[in-house]
């Protein structure tokens, strides 16, 4: 129980990739973390491939000086959250503060939103966000799972034991 009482948020909408919510979810939680799943709004969601997920709280309710960290997993969900500031805005306080903040798969175009891209920064994830990231000024890295500063990166689901294991190892050290 290496995260005890640590207050994650995992940021959903509608599409979310089921596994990249729930594994890292269920891994976080066993080592005591409190993960909250944070939407738009408090209606569930259904996820990318059929699972059915009730937020805990609004993404407008989270404030980064609460947080622990933040996980911005794939599937649909990042294309429509991206775009509201909110969003923005949180994932921006939380990296201000230097903060962990897991980004995997379609996640990153959440990250390019938020402005937490760093030039010649390495990132990772779906091949169908690879050139949003590099204009964004990132260089592409086909690697599992790594770490980039306060940002812990994954591919895609296959990648997910590697995302959690680095994930994991980032908290546990902050």
């Amino acid at each position: 129980m290496r995260l005890q009482n640590k207050v994650i948020a995992i940021l959903i909408a509608e599409g979310v990739e089921d596994l990249e919510y729930y594994v890292p979810l269920m891994r976080l939680q066993e080592e005591g973390a409190k993960v909250l799943s944070a939407g738009l709004d408090l209606k569930s969601v259904r996820g990318k491939n059929g699972l059915v997920i009730t937020p805990d709280a609004t993404i407008e309710s989270l404030k980064a000086d609460e947080l622990f960290a933040l996980i911005l997993p794939g599937g649909w969900a990042p294309d429509k959250i991206r775009r509201y500031d909110v969003v923005k805005n949180l994932v921006k306080k939380m990296s201000d503060a230097n903060k962990t903040i897991g980004i995997i798969c379609h996640g990153g175009s959440i990250a390019i939103s938020a402005g937490i891209i760093k030039k010649g920064q390495r990132v990772t994830g779906s091949t169908g966000i690879k050139d949003d990231l590099v204009n964004a000024g990132a260089v592409w890295a086909d690697e599992a799972a790594f770490r980039e500063g306060n940002q812990v990166w994954g591919r895609v689901v296959a990648d997910i034991p590697d995302f959690n294991r680095e994930l994991v190892k980032a908290l546990i050290e902050r």
